[in-house]
């Protein structure tokens, strides 16, 4: 209720001021030669102090423009049209002048200029076309052979991290499209890290509307930063592309090819990789959209793990290997995507392969918090795992006819996977009581099969926001797991500190996982005023899996024919979904308001394939929905949302099993339990001045969960703890995240400087022992940044600043985990004479001493390489890198959840030096590469 108020509070404020901004400026666009009036002309009134963009229209069907609500003070009116010279008049008001008008504007064509006079100077870097940013290549100056992530770096409000994230105007980029098109399945580190920027002609930002947006034209305020690379029409056609290699010390290598070619309205393209760097080949975010439903596991520390069903190692953040251990990757793939029959048929096509080993040890230090005081555990664990996949998808679609269109997506995956793990372990009653000592192994081989196809079927009628649209799709997953589990558990008296006892596990242990989803939607959107619509819908889903999970004891040397059947079920769920729904939209000027909800009839029914129970259980899912919008200009809007969702309990948390692949942590499921419902506030303002290259970028939410499922851990004197999910009673888990950012350029240093302050926590529950407990875990961070580029010279990347942690349970409160950090991150590079350039990227961290841990931890890592280019193009280039300089490369995170507070440390790349050569090839449109 706070927030709304001070939104109103806000808004009146602007309306205010608004009204005192009385003056205006207006006139007629016209051709010189012809005097026919310009339609849609661009018009914009700029500061005359900084440039800074105030406000812009487009002239209407008789070329005339009238820009109002001016406040006092000096201005630049600039107009443009393609294919004319642009026109620049300055002009003032005051409170005797408020009106200026200018009268007719005669443009006059470029070619008709050029005929009497040659023009030397810079192109137009940047133009603003409605709600697209559009930056012109041809402004900005790169190295030769630099791509497009060396040309993005130096666009006005445009951020690449070093590992390829792109931020603009303070938001995250989720899209990097190549002529519109997705490639290699909308992986844009494959677009930005490997397509020349010679070859870019104009680079689009823009906000792109959600599907539904798209097509039912009611704007529903949900949109996404993209980018769109467009090619120059003489590099549509030919081939480039790129191959290197490097042999480092201790063992270390890495090679890559990458070929593209262009022809017209075709792409065909092809990568492979080979290393064990952490190099894997592919980007940041490989989008593999699979509808199957979240793995959701205990993990060995009581923990939680959720893991989706089409993602998996190899395609980590920033295409390489960011988890423990020493990896090596074997990856490829193959794109094509053409248009045909006059643009009205597409396909897009992706085929990837790869492989992955990870080997390695870690150390955990876990720390569990009891009614009765506190457990801590040490545990080292070594693990061989190794893991093979294969996927394919592709994207056809046809223009039916001038109204309707067909929409088909299909994609399947193959994978294999083996893992042995090992495991060592002691727990101790305080810090010197020795509970229990274990060593275990864990073996498992598995296989398993992903298939999703959707096919979406649009039509829009005469009147404008009327249409329809029909979505059929289905998702299939199998996945069987088969593994040894060998455990020697030794327990021991807490007063006498004698064995007690013996625990000797030796089982085989198979598993079949099925999914099976079917879901069909129709929409209907219908506009009852041009402000003021409906979006209607109906969907009727099947959502059926199994788990059928089996031990078996072993008989006699090498033979496990004996059935354990407390450790074995075979259990389904089945789900029928009935979904009905209506979301109203209102728009008006330059507020949008969004609201209605979807109510959903779900109806399970669990089988015990053992006992043959059934239990049926009805629900009603209701999932509310409020959205509002205020676009104060297009670089600056404030949005407000409101979301409810209800979560449903998955087979894994309901099948009554009981889980032993770690004796000492077993999981029970737990058939009674409910869905929780989940609140969502959030709210996200952006402003952003173009010339001036500042932006100010905030993000807010907080998330209220009703009825959660929480684990309830029951731990006993020697150290065993069970692990069961529950619905909580009476109190709600929370959590917040706060994300800001400033920045502007300082035109004085010819620097971007921004600030960053960030927060988020969350506040959990469990049971322990049967008394509730409560997780705090908090998280603050502030940090400064500076960036500068100078156009063959050098540039510099700076982040640096402090972060506080709050965590503690209440089952202990004079023990927390509360500590200062700080945390830093810095990019350096300068081009020297003879094609010698020298850089280096550096991160650095520190996290102090707490009561849980009385150790700090710091790092200081350091990558520098130099590299030295050859040939007359520039294009043949060798390197020599070192990884990690200090060789501080420690794999170390401290984490809270649940009364559980864990410490590890893990291996992973440290020190090597890397001596690398690389070569980019090219020839587009029948010319050779230029400098």
């Amino acid at each position: 209720m706070k927030t709304l108020v001070l939104v109103l509070i806000f808004l009146a404020a602007g309306n205010f001021l608004l009204a005192q901004n009385t003056g205006s400026v207006k006139g007629v666009i016209a051709d010189t030669a012809s005097n026919i009036k310009l339609v849609y002309a661009s018009v914009a009134v700029l500061n005359a102090k900084d440039s800074t963009l105030v406000k812009f229209t487009r002239t209407n069907e008789n070329g005339e423009f009238t820009i109002g609500n001016l406040k006092k003070g000096k201005f630049i009116l600039l107009v443009t049209y393609p294919a004319y010279a642009d026109y620049v008049e300055r002009f003032q008001l005051d409170s005797v002048k408020k009106e200026q008008n200018v009268g007719r504007i005669s443009m006059l064509l470029k070619e008709r200029l050029l005929k009497e006079v040659l023009i030397k100077g810079t192109a137009a870097a940047i133009k603003i076309k409605g709600d697209t940013t559009e930056f012109n290549a041809a402004a900005f100056t790169i190295q030769p052979n630099s791509k497009v992530e060396d040309l993005l770096k130096q666009l006005p409000g445009i951020q690449v991290d070093k590992d390829g994230k792109i931020t603009a105007q303070g938001q995250t980029v989720n899209k990097v499209l190549v002529d519109g098109e997705e490639f290699f399945g909308d992986d844009p580190t494959l677009v930005t890290k490997n397509i020349r920027g010679d070859m870019v002609d104009k680079v689009q930002l823009y906000d792109k509307k959600s599907d539904q947006a798209t097509f039912t034209g009611i704007d529903d305020g949900v949109k996404n930063k993209t980018i769109n690379i467009k090619l120059k029409e003489d590099k549509k056609n030919g081939y480039f592309g790129k191959v290197s290699a490097g042999v480092g010390t201790d063992g270390y290598y890495e090679g890559q090819a990458m070929f593209n070619k262009f022809k017209a309205k075709q792409k065909l393209s092809a990568y492979g990789t080979l290393a064990n760097t952490g190099k894997t080949g592919l980007g940041w975010e490989d989008n593999s959209k699979y509808a199957s439903s979240n793995n959701i596991e205990f993990t060995d520390g009581g923990g939680i793990s959720i893991t989706n069903n089409g993602r998996d190692e190899l395609e980590s953040f920033d295409g390489r290997y960011n988890n423990r251990g020493i990896p090596v990757a074997r990856t490829g793939g193959l794109h094509y995507d053409t248009k045909w029959n006059n643009d009205k048929e597409s396909i897009n096509a992706n085929y990837k392969i790869g492989s992955l080993g990870v080997t390695g040890t870690d150390n955990s230090i876990n720390q569990n918090n009891l009614p009765t005081g506190v457990q801590n555990s040490n545990s080292n664990h070594s693990f061989d795992n190794y893991m093979f996949r294969q996927k394919v998808d592709a994207i056809y679609q046809i223009k039916l006819d001038t109204a309707s269109n067909l929409k088909i997506t299909a994609d399947g995956t193959i994978k294999n996977n083996r893992s042995n793990n090992i495991y060592q372990s002691s727990s101790y009653a305080g810090f010197d009581t020795l509970l229990n000592r274990s060593n275990r192994s864990l073996t498992n081989n598995g296989n398993e099969n992903i298939f999703n196809a959707t096919a979406f079927y649009t039509h829009k009628f005469k009147k404008t926001g009327r249409s329809f649209s029909l979505s059929l799709s289905g998702a299939y997953d199998e996945n069987d797991t088969k593994g040894y589990l060998n455990s020697d558990i030794h327990f021991y008296n807490r007063m006498t500190g004698g064995l007690d006892s013996t625990q000797l596990i030796n089982q085989y242990k198979t598993s079949h996982i099925l999914s099976t989803i079917v879901n069909s939607n129709i929409t209907y959107s219908e506009p009852f005023t041009k402000a003021f619509s409906v979006i209607l819908n109906y969907g009727l889903g099947l959502n059926n899996s199994s788990a059928d999970r089996k031990s078996f004891d072993q008989t006699t040397v090498g033979e496990y024919t004996a059935l354990n059947t407390t450790l074995s079920n075979n259990y389904k769920l089945n789900q029928l979904n009935n979904q009905l729904g209506a979301i109203f939209n209102y728009k008006k000027g330059k507020a949008i308001l969004n609201f209605g909800t979807r109510a959903t009839d779900v109806k399970f029914e669990q089988i015990n394939e053992y006992t043959n129970d059934k239990f049926n259980r009805n629900f009603l899912n209701w999932n509310p929905q409020a959205t509002y919008q205020y676009k104060f200009s297009q670089q600056k809007s404030l949005r407000l949302s409101y979301n409810g969702n209800t979560q449903q309990p998955t087979i894994d948390q309901i099948q009554p099993v009981l889980v032993n692949t770690d004796p000492l942590n077993l999981f029970l499921g737990n058939p009674d339990l409910r869905p929780s419902f989940t609140n969502s506030f959030n709210l996200n303002y952006n402003s952003y001045k173009v010339l001036s290259e500042q932006y100010v970028y905030l993000s807010a939410g907080y998330n209220l969960i009703s009825n959660a499922i929480v684990n309830n851990t029951t731990t006993n004197a020697n150290g065993k703890t069970t692990y069961q999910s529950s619905n909580l009673i009476g109190n709600s888990p929370a959590n917040f995240y706060l994300y800001s950012n400033f920045s502007r350029k300082i035109k004085m240093l010819d620097f971007n400087v921004g600030i960053n302050i960030n927060a988020n926590g969350n506040t959990s529950y469990n049971y322990t022992n049967s008394v509730l407990n409560k997780t705090k875990s908090y998280t603050y961070r502030s940090a400064i940044n500076l960036q500068k580029y100078k156009q063959k010279k050098f540039q510099i990347y700076f982040d640096f600043g402090p972060t506080y942690t709050v965590s503690g349970s209440s089952l202990q409160p004079n023990i927390n985990n509360n500590g200062f950090g700080l945390n830093g991150y810095s990019s350096f590079r300068v081009y020297l004479p003879h094609k010698i350039e020298f850089g280096y990227d550096g991160n650095y961290e520190y996290q102090a001493k707490t009561q849980s841990f009385n150790q700090s931890f710091e790092r200081l890592i350091i990558n520098p390489t130099i590299s030295k280019k050859f040939l007359k193009t520039d294009n043949l280039n060798l390197s020599v890198t070192v990884n990690d300089l200090l060789n501080q490369n420690v794999g170390f995170n401290r984490s809270a959840y649940a009364g559980n507070i864990s410490q590890q440390t893990y291996t992973t790349i440290r020190r090597y030096f890397m001596f690398s050569l690389s070569y980019d090839f090219n020839k587009m449109g029948g010319t050779k590469p230029t400098k």
